[in-house]
């Protein structure tokens, strides 16, 4: 492994780390909570995070959605909508430390709802099991890992709720890795293996992304971070 490869890898890891800290925060000081707006609890987390790190940029739209919110993919844009006091809500943002992105997303549960915090319970579960079939598996391919994680949901119950389960991670901008192709995502068309180099040489790193809906109760679940480095 090269300096520069070292480099990266520390980079992705230590943006993540913050990442963790950030809304390990946002929990410890209720900023997502009933009652709140999705844009007003947005904004206070930017603000906690220049707060904590300094100014920070987001490389995609910073997200808090809530019950039948949960439901649209990310390049939707529902309404604000109040938190409510028996809801799911989840964060989905992508704060770029010294010029490396982390992506992360979390999801929360108010109320007593079982099923809703049944897929509190599944979506690190679930997180685990994606990670350890692609650790297992040297020629992991993106379509085998997305067939791998929408098992697993159905298994629980669930329904992925988007097109793909996760995608390259790296320098900022992240768009310019591969543009919009599926060897950049981990999706049914992408039969790339995903331990490979991309066209500048460089070793591809990859978040997995779980976006799982209850289509029937109008609620879903948000949970991502970093395949494979953390």
């Amino acid at each position: 492994m090269t300096d520069t490869e070292e480099a990266r890898i520390a980079g992705l890891v230590a943006a993540q780390e913050k990442a963790i800290a950030l809304f390990a925060e946002v929990e410890a000081r209720g900023i997502v909570a009933p009652g709140r707006g999705e844009r007003e609890v947005s904004d206070h987390v930017r603000d906690l995070a220049n707060e904590m790190f300094g100014t920070t940029k987001h490389w995609h739209k910073r997200i808090i959605r809530s019950g039948p919110n949960t439901l649209a993919p990310y390049r939707d844009n529902p309404p604000d909508r109040v938190i409510g006091e028996e809801d799911v809500a989840f964060a989905d943002f992508g704060p770029i430390f010294e010029e490396y992105e982390a992506d992360f997303g979390r999801t929360y549960v108010f109320g007593q709802d079982p099923d809703k915090h049944r897929l509190l319970a599944d979506l690190p579960r679930i997180f685990d099991a994606g990670r350890a079939a692609f650790q297992a598996d040297d020629t992991m391919t993106g379509a085998r890992l997305y067939r791998t994680v929408e098992e697993l949901a159905a298994d629980a119950g669930w329904e992925i709720g988007i097109w793909h389960t996760g995608h390259l991670v790296g320098e900022f901008p992240h768009e310019t890795n591969d543009g919009a192709k599926s060897e950049s995502y981990i999706t049914p068309d992408n039969t790339s293996p995903l331990r490979r180099t991309d066209r500048a040489g460089r070793a591809c790193h990859w978040i997995l992304e779980l976006h799982f809906v209850d289509r029937a109760r109008q609620f879903g679940g948000f949970y991502e971070q970093l395949l494979d480095l953390a």
